[in-house]
């Protein structure tokens, strides 16, 4: 279950409760009802209208159910972990004095979840936490039938998986993807998963809000918020509107307890058929790039800008020769939409650029002082530049056992870090190495061994070879830390 106090995926019931008066003796005779008015659709081909009778109060979502629901399947993932049996050999001092190895025992987990079949040869898509680290990963079909499943995609950065079964030619029902930009708060959305293991099940709710961007879920924190009961076992599965389309991947819930509280969480379905398409054409997910961050525009930044009210971003650094930088946006000044679409803060201004393929064109509304503009930008893939040098550190070091990269932006899209970050980066920690121990982690960036500058992989290598003591600074989560290790 993943929580940011936050839990993880599924979606709860919404009843609708009507009350009527009934006559006394002495009252006349009630009047005979007017037959039911059919429903109105708006132009859109939204259903707009309420109901005004009780044969409209009396509609049902079973037909949308019976399609949807085989297309809902479960996931099984089961994963083998190494953990130590003694745990004083976490402590470094421990480990040094001693010189020993701790000795490791296996240990065997499995998770539950739940998926949707998006293409009728057994295309499957669900959450990455439902599969990370699982070794064996089976698929449940809602005929009872199971699958083994091959992971084609696992992307934490979107937290979406993409899996693969043999259907040994069958064609399995699926559920279509709908536009989620077309989704409005108020719209009455159904929740198919697979809650606590208990079965398949479905609930209804509405979407209490949408562009939610406060959780931790993924890189591009952009949320359909629902009311939809997400539970345990849910993640994965399918928020659907009423006419059976795919709205959203059902992710997270917001909780302290781990139950749900209704707020819960769906990862749109406009990026997931980006994840798809990826897939499908062979290239894996290649997520569009604005080069740049930035930062929301709050009423005292506003104020200061003169600008007329908040929001929007504020561009804060611009990576040169970039999709932003070639279309003449400059720092400091306020992205306040794309395509139409207000943004808010980077994580949805991401999001909006992420829905598009590297090498389209978005329109972005821009304002600076009192003047504003449109400018199109051609978006592009993050650059590898420089090269990442992967290295595994080797020898008696601190680092020994850390693979190291140099940050270029694509490196640190990987890593969920600043994209404009420079110098080396740790991207892995081998855990019962000597830098796991010494307690460095994935995306801390090395900035000096005793007295040099660390800029590429090369400069660190050199640093750290024979030596005997290491002083030693660098960046974790935008603080700068110093160690100081003995050999």
């Amino acid at each position: 279950m993943k929580m940011v106090s936050f839990a993880i995926a599924g979606v709860a019931a919404l009843a609708a409760v009507a009350f009527w008066a009934l006559p006394s003796a002495s009252q006349a005779p009630v009047p005979k009802p007017a037959p039911a008015q059919p429903l109105k659709l708006a132009p859109a081909g939204r259903n707009e209208v309420q109901p005004s009778s009780m044969d409209q109060v009396h509609l049902t979502f079973a037909p949308v159910v019976k399609r949807v629901a085989p297309a809902v399947v479960n996931v099984y993932a089961r994963s083998v972990t190494q953990v130590q049996v003694n745990p004083l050999f976490n402590d470094p001092f421990f480990s040094q004095f001693f010189g020993a190895t701790p000795e490791m025992r296996q240990r065997v987990q499995q998770s539950l979840g739940s998926g949707v079949i998006v293409r009728a040869d057994g295309l499957i898509l669900t959450n990455n936490h439902v599969v990370a680290g699982g070794t064996d990963i089976v698929v449940a079909l809602n005929d009872k039938r199971e699958f083994k499943a091959k992971v084609l995609l696992a992307d934490p950065h979107t937290d979406l998986a993409v899996l693969k079964i043999d259907t040994k030619g069958e064609r399995l029902p699926t559920v279509p993807f709908g536009d989620s930009d077309q989704v409005q708060v108020g719209d009455l959305v159904l929740a198919i998963g697979d809650p606590f293991g208990v079965g398949q099940t479905v609930t209804m709710g509405i979407v209490s809000a949408l562009a939610r961007s406060q959780g931790s879920a993924n890189d591009y924190q952009f949320f359909i918020q629902t009311d939809a009961a997400i539970n345990p076992g849910n993640s994965g599965g399918a928020l659907v509107t009423t006419d059976g389309k795919l709205a959203g991947i059902n992710t997270a819930i917001y909780s302290r307890s781990g139950g749900n509280i209704g707020i819960g969480f769906a990862i749109p379905s406009n990026p997931a058929r980006r994840v798809v398409e990826g897939v499908e054409g062979g290239g894996g997910v290649k997520l569009a790039w604005i080069g740049a961050s930035g930062q929301p525009v709050t009423s005292s930044i506003a104020e200061s800008l003169g600008l007329a009210r908040p929001g929007g971003v504020l561009v804060k650094d611009v990576y040169p020769g970039g999709p932003l930088a070639n279309a003449g946006v400059k720092s400091g000044e306020v992205v306040q939409a794309v395509d139409g679409a207000e943004v808010d803060d980077m994580q949805a201004l991401n999001y909006r650029i992420a829905t598009h393929r590297p090498g389209e064109s978005v329109r972005l509304h821009v304002e600076s002082g009192k003047s504003a503009r449109d400018v199109n930008v051609v978006l592009a893939l993050p650059p590898e530049n420089p090269p990442r040098e992967a290295t595994t550190i080797s020898g008696r070091n601190p680092l020994a056992g850390a693979k190291v990269e140099n940050l270029s932006p694509a490196t640190a899209l990987d890593l969920q870090m600043d994209l404009l970050a420079k110098g080396v980066a740790i991207v892995s920690v081998n855990p019962p190495s000597y830098s796991g121990n010494v307690g460095f982690r994935p995306g801390d960036i090395i900035r000096n061994v005793n007295g040099t500058a660390i800029n590429r992989v090369g400069d660190l290598a050199r640093a750290l070879n024979g030596a005997n003591h290491w002083d030693m600074a660098f960046d974790r989560g935008g603080r700068r830390l110093t160690l100081s290790v003995n050999g």
